[in-house]
Order: C-alpha cells, then sequence, then structure tokens
C-alpha cells in the first residue's frame, strides 16, 4: 500500500489525516483513512506549520509508519501552488509568502504539494465521489466562503496565477451583504458568513418593526447569528429565515448560470451548506437556474450535492497528494 497525508490549514481548524491506496496507483480506489488529528489554528503560521508537522508524525508513530510516499496541502487562496507559497488569505492574518510544503518535504523526505481548498474539493469528488468518470466538472466550496474548482477536460485546472474558479468574486447584485471585498458579490449572498450578514440585515429591520424572527429576539443576539441559526427557523417555518434562504437560493441560481453559460460544464457540485440545505435551497434555485441559464447548455449540466458529502474536507487534501503525485506539472 502506498502511504499518503493530507494537511488541511484553516482559518478556524487545522487537520492532518494519515491514509493508505494500493500500490498500483489506481485513482479510483478511496483511501482508507487511518489517522486523523485536529486542533484550533494556532496564531501565526509558523506555529500552525510545526503542530502539524508534529501532529503527523505522532500519526506515524501510532501507526508504525516509517515512510509516506506523498503529502497534500489543503488551504484557502490566494497562493501559489508550483513554489508551495501561501500569499495572504484572508481567513488567515500573517500568512505572506509562507512555504507551506518546505517543513513537509523537510521533515519526512517525500514529494509534498500545494493547492487552494476548491481545487482539493474538486479533485477529491473527480477521483472519489459523485464526479468519478467525467471530464468537465466544477465543483463550489458553498461553506465559510464561496469559491470553485475546475476540471475541465479532464485536468485540473488552475490558471495563469492559481485564481481560476475565484466565482466568489462575480458581482451579482449592485448592493447586497459584504463578500469578497464586494458588497452584492456571489460570497456575499451564498456562503455561511454571508448568509449570518444577510440574517443580521433582515433581523435588525424586523426588530425595527416591532417583530422578533426566531433566530433573533432581541438587538443583544444580532451578533450570535448564525447561518446554522437561520436554517432551524426556516425549517421551522419562520417567515425571516425563509425569506433570507429564499433570497440565498436565487442567488445560487445565478450564479450557477452565469458557470452554465461559461463553462458548459457536465456537473455542478456544491458541497458544505448546500447538502446540509438542500431541501431548503434546491427548488428556488432550480427555478431561477432555469429563468438565467442556456438551456441547451443546462441540460447536459447535472446539479448534485457532494457525493462524500461531509467527508469531501477529509479527502481533499489527500487528493492533493494522489493526483499532483501523478499528474504532469
Amino acid at each position: 500500500m502506498k502511504m499518503l497525508a493530507g494537511i488541511d490549514i484553516g482559518g478556524t481548524k487545522c487537520s492532518a489525516s494519515l491514509a493508505t491506496v494500493p500500490e498500483d496507483g489506481t485513482q479510483q480506489a478511496l483511501p482508507e483513512i487511518i489517522g486523523r488529528s485536529t486542533f484550533p489554528t494556532p496564531a501565526g503560521p509558523a506555529a500552525a506549520l510545526t503542530g502539524l508537522v508534529d501532529a503527523l508524525r505522532d500519526l506515524c508513530d501510532r501507526q508504525g509508519i516509517s515512510r509516506l510516499d506523498s503529502i497534500g496541502v489543503s488551504c484557502g487562496g490566494p497562493l501559489d501552488s508550483r513554489s508551495g507559497l501561501i500569499l495572504s488569505p484572508p481567513n488567515l492574518p500573517g500568512w505572506d509568502r509562507v512555504d507551506a510544503v518546505g517543513p513537509f518535504r523537510e521533515s519526512f523526505h517525500c514529494p509534498a504539494y500545494l493547492q487552494n481548498d476548491a481545487n482539493a474539493g474538486a479533485l477529491a469528488e473527480w477521483l472519489w465521489g459523485a464526479a468519478a468518470g467525467r471530464r468537465n466538472v466544477v465543483f463550489l466550496t458553498f461553506g465559510t466562503g464561496m469559491g470553485a474548482g475546475l476540471i475541465l477536460d479532464g485536468r485540473l485546472y488552475t490558471g495563469t496565477n492559481d485564481l481560476a474558479g475565484e466565482v466568489g468574486h462575480f458581482r451579482l447584485a449592485q448592493d447586497g451583504p459584504f463578500g469578497y471585498g464586494k458588497r452584492g458579490s456571489f460570497e456575499g449572498f451564498c456562503s455561511g458568513g454571508g448568509i449570518a450578514r444577510l440574517g443580521r440585515e433582515f433581523a435588525r429591520a424586523s426588530l425595527d418593526r416591532g417583530e422578533a424572527p426566531g433566530f433573533c429576539r432581541n438587538p443583544e443576539q444580532l451578533a450570535l447569528i448564525t447561518a446554522e441559526k437561520i436554517a432551524l427557523a426556516a425549517r421551522e417555518a419562520d417567515p425571516v429565515a425563509s425569506r433570507i434562504f429564499e433570497v440565498v437560493a436565487k442567488r445560487l441560481g445565478e450564479g450557477l448560470a452565469l458557470i452554465v453559460d461559461i463553462l458548459n460544464p457536465e456537473m455542478i457540485i456544491i458541497g458544505s451548506i448546500y447538502g446540509r440545505q438542500r431541501e431548503l435551497l434546491e427548488d428556488v434555485m432550480m427555478e431561477r437556474l432555469r429563468e438565467e441559464a442556456i438551456a441547451i447548455a443546462l441540460d447536459r449540466c447535472v446539479i448534485s450535492p457532494a457525493g462524500l458529502g461531509e467527508r469531501v474536507g477529509d479527502y481533499a487534501a489527500l487528493a492533493i497528494a494522489m493526483y499532483s503525485g501523478t499528474a504532469k506539472r
């Protein structure tokens, strides 16, 4: 068996995973995760990388592993995948031109590769999830932020300087929740943070009218609003929460229409929030998508939640290790 390691660097938590895959290099075989370690992201890159190296070494020691074949590192962009540098992601303050692969190469004496988290998710779904066997696929993160990983003509497409797929920067409206540096962006409407900001706007207006939505009973609770709380209220038919998810669903359909029209993919996979809240989003999203997209392109495109479900994050960094070690660079 080959031994792969996956490293996930996030704004709130970091994780290291250890997995085995068949020695014959069959990419379609889902890795067996034999160890995983997670901890809150420390302040500053040095502490985080040291902690991840130590966590991975501990996993290897506990499993009696003396050699790794490849390590994949997943992190939010912007980054330089060829140089292995993280370039000041908004959710990682102080990570400016940080070498994210050198510490692992030096500590474990094996290849290490870096990709952004959307690309990593796209690879995982393409290798082992809903997109297995397809050639033109878009994976949308729809989590803390909104980004896309692109599999085009059977290969990962990253663009000239690793910025392909930054769909969260699309402006969908002249005004709206703030996300990715602008109001009314795709990320502003369709992300965990964006939904929470939209919720605060709706809740504030409701409270001003003397009404209290189910997810915010008084002004002191405004700062505590989250996308999850709004979704729970929407499931209980709270009218304000239901209206928020209707807005989100419409904007999601509009964003998908742009992707369908530009890239003509055969599948769009939507991760994270979509998988958890599909019943709140799907009908309105599809109605708007049918109104906005080129019909003959949409007819050939399947819209799907992540086939790996909530496990897609666990396999994303492992997909980098698997794919980058075999693809032509």
